[in-house]
């Protein structure tokens, strides 16, 4: 019998990018003698790393919700590292950053400019009240890292909670926060001090627990036996091998760190923006953040650009350098930002997304009915994860099949990640019309009929 350990390697093995499994050679074979060449050169000199090493393939170009290879390949991307919100290539995006390259392309430290004042202000007209003070960040693992020193600067505390098997970026202030122990990997005594809960499961439930309040009482439990915790950290959702959140959930996770004096750090870097079918993925449950962390889509898919928000009372460190980047207030990040969301609020893209969820729920509960292999389909906007499981009755991790249906699919103009070894992550750009979607589904559909011969 695999244990949950085998499992965890298998689906490294197979998720990473440092993967010479028999699909990855299989997808290789297919691939034209250029592409593979230029795969050589990037792997002769680039620092190897799992995710990242040896690369799928190589792209050439890319326009709205495709990603092109060179050999013409054209792939509708339905992950992109969630920095395509409002696709790629965006028109509106790029001339605004155009317009600003040709005016002020960077704006050294001690120095402002307007169109970095004008970003802040409306990320913070797009927040509740209390959240009105910013800094700006060249990538969300920045976010993170300004938000954890912020947090004892506030509190005098300087342990955190946070979810097992959490990310929150890859700089080791961010490992040591989260929860994964992929990227922890012979790295040592991290800091900040963290302790884990459990994420709210649902389908796949070990821990003998009925609902998701448990699950968030279980940070009150350590909060009792803890001193100097001063933050607890969180992605809002996810769409991996976990549940979406109910509303109680974070609404007692709210009261814990409040009775506690904890700060609430709610990591949005992925999911904000449209996402989920809200601005932002906490307004679905009607709380308060104390600090919230945005990026990747923030720079509109054209500039990498984060910000970290947080309540106005917080504005107490003016004798701390918490950020100091060389790009903080980038006039380029400010400008993609800004077009990026004045982009979504023209387009109606928010109550698109609204709508295209409606329709996602109910062709993947008939794709989840034609398929024994999906145990289990759940999402939100425009956010969706499907469980791949050997058998219904043990839920044993399909990890094989989910790999070879991922090639399947990027063998047909498809691309999209797998989490935890059999999750299909599908995150496409929020532009995409009902019929990519409906395309893009019928090649999942395909690929698993094919793979399982259902």
């Amino acid at each position: 019998m695999m244990t949950a350990g085998t499992q965890k390697e298998e689906s490294l093995l197979t998720e990473g990018d440092v993967n010479f499994a028999p699909s990855r050679k299989g997808w290789y074979k297919i691939l034209d003698t250029t592409t593979m060449e230029l795969l050589d050169r990037d792997s002769e000199v680039f620092l190897h790393q799992s995710l990242s090493t040896p690369c799928l393939d190589v792209l050439q170009s890319c326009e709205g919700i495709y990603i092109t290879d060179v050999s013409g390949k054209k792939l509708m991307d339905f992950h992109g590292n969630n920095v395509h919100q409002v696709g790629y290539r965006n028109a509106y995006v790029v001339d605004k950053v155009k317009e600003q390259l040709d005016i002020l392309p960077f704006s050294p430290r001690r120095y402002t400019n307007a169109v970095a004042i004008d970003c802040a202000k409306k990320i913070t007209s797009l927040l509740p009240p209390p959240l009105s003070r910013v800094l700006f960040a060249p990538g969300g693992t920045s976010t993170i890292g300004i938000a954890l020193k912020l947090a004892r600067v506030v509190t005098g505390k300087y342990k955190v909670v946070s979810l097992a098997d959490s990310f929150h970026g890859a700089s080791i202030d961010a490992i040591a926060a989260g929860g994964e122990e992929q990227f922890k990997r012979y790295l040592g005594p991290l800091i900040p001090n963290t302790a884990n809960i459990p994420q709210p499961t649902g389908y796949r439930n070990t821990n003998g627990i009925e609902d998701d309040i448990a699950y968030a009482n279980a940070l009150e439990e350590i909060l009792k036996k803890e001193d100097g915790v001063g933050a607890f950290i969180a992605e809002t959702v996810r769409n991996t091998d976990v549940q979406i959140p109910s509303k109680a959930y974070w609404q007692r996770i709210r009261e814990i760190c409040t009775q506690y004096n904890v700060l609430l750090i709610l990591d949005e870097i992925p999911i904000a923006f449209g996402r989920t079918g809200k601005m932002f993925a906490f307004e679905h449950y009607d709380i308060e953040p104390d600090i919230v962390c945005l990026g990747k889509g923030l720079g509109g898919g054209v500039i990498p650009f984060a910000a970290m928000v947080c309540r106005e009372e917080y504005n107490i460190a003016g004798d701390v350098s918490l950020g100091h980047y060389t790009h903080e207030k980038s006039p380029l990040g400010s400008a993609a930002a800004l077009a990026m969301i004045e982009f979504l609020e023209k387009e109606n893209i928010v109550e698109k997304v609204q709508q295209d969820e409606i329709f996602m729920r109910e062709q993947l509960q008939l794709l989840k009915e034609r398929h024994p292999v999906i145990g289990d389909v759940r999402g939100i906007g425009l956010l969706w994860g499907i469980e791949l499981v050997k058998d219904a009755v043990t839920k044993a991790k399909a990890i094989t099949e989910a790999e070879k249906i991922m090639y399947e699919c990027l063998a047909n103009g498809l691309s999209f990640k797998v989490s935890q070894g059999n999750v299909l992550q599908l995150c496409p750009p929020l532009i995409i019309t009902r019929e990519q979607l409906m395309n893009a589904i019928t090649i999942i559909d395909n690929a698993i009929a094919k793979v399982c011969g259902t």
